[in-house]
């Protein structure tokens, strides 16, 4: 196992998302445009032995952290199969999920049983009628069940991701922090990004401004605790009995300690959600590629992931949609 996968600014690679498919069963405001059909092809999607390959060739490189992403990660039939051969890859130490949270109920308790470690569900509020304006769902209910079908799985620490917008559902933030609270959830508050015509008509908050306030309100302390191997700068209250993370790649971006890439469905690697560098495996793949020459390219794509996003000087360069990139 080589020690570490690292980019030409020295930045060390050691998470990789891995997209299982980019459809959804929402339709949310910042993510995937109401009316959209353009989605990639089943017979180009990796196929989990494809998928699970990729994986062992990132993990003898270095790299101990992978998430299942999608769109909607569990639309992807046996899912919690394809978790457990991930889980007993050797070098694997840590398998997560990014979900909506609509399928839990049905695979929360396959999902722990295959070795997921922890999930992150994405909910914006706890109000129904603003849950179906950003996601164009009546979902909140299945939402709220999948989070107690969780708990009940074994499931600890579950992370909500919130994406506050202006006028939309930056009211809620009271009630989520309470519902967080009262549930030992995390909550992680994220800046939109303009990903894709959707992502650049979100009006977002923007949460270095917001931060001193939450401090203040909650009585938060910054935190050095890590909650998995992304970019949040986490706060929590004097008892700890609350987590609060923040993402502010508006604001204040995080690019030189940025860690990650993304493997979409085709087998696309991309190496920035604000640039368009990307590296396609699945030819390679398909042509019976051996592992030198997989280990070969994924360097290859790694030389391409540039310094820094620029979605401040350059927000109309970010054509894909957030699902079509892998969460």
């Amino acid at each position: 196992m080589t020690t570490s996968l690292q980019d030409r600014f020295g930045r060390t690679i050691d998470y990789l998302r891995v997209s299982v498919t980019d459809r959804c069963d929402l339709r949310c405001s910042y993510c995937i445009p109401k009316g959209f059909r353009d989605f990639e092809e089943p017979d180009n999607w990796l196929t989990f032995d494809e998928v699970e390959r990729v994986i062992a060739a990132f993990a003898r490189m270095g790299t101990t952290r992978f998430r299942l992403t999608g769109g909607e990660p569990l639309l992807r039939r046996n899912l919690p199969a394809l978790a457990a051969r991930i889980a007993a890859l050797p070098h694997v130490e840590d398998l997560s999920l990014t979900t909506n949270g609509t399928q839990l109920v049905k695979h929360a308790q396959a999902l722990r049983d295959a070795g997921v470690d922890r999930l992150n569900v994405s909910l914006d509020s706890l109000r129904g009628e603003c849950v179906q304006q950003i996601t164009g769902s009546d979902s909140l209910e299945k939402v709220l069940n999948g989070l107690q079908a969780a708990k009940q799985a074994g499931f600890t620490r579950i992370k909500i991701n919130m994406v506050p917008m202006i006028g939309v559902n930056d009211i809620d933030l009271d009630a989520m922090v309470t519902f967080c609270m009262d549930n030992d959830f995390v909550l992680r508050l994220i800046e939109a990004m303009p990903m894709g015509h959707t992502g650049r008509e979100t009006q977002g908050l923007s949460l270095t401004d917001l931060t001193w306030e939450l401090q203040q309100k909650y009585g938060l302390i910054p935190s050095d605790v890590k909650l998995g191997g992304g970019p949040a700068r986490y706060w929590t209250s004097p008892d700890s009995g609350f987590t609060l993370g923040l993402i502010t790649p508006m604001s204040q971006h995080f690019c030189a300690a940025c860690n990650r890439v993304r493997l979409a469905v085709d087998g696309t690697l991309y190496m920035c959600l604000g640039q368009e560098q990307s590296f396609e495996l699945r030819p390679l793949l398909r042509a019976g590629c051996t592992d030198d020459e997989l280990e070969a390219a994924i360097r290859e794509a790694i030389e391409l992931k540039p310094e820094r996003h620029e979605f401040l000087e350059k927000p109309e360069q970010s054509i894909r949609f957030m699902s079509m990139t892998g969460g």
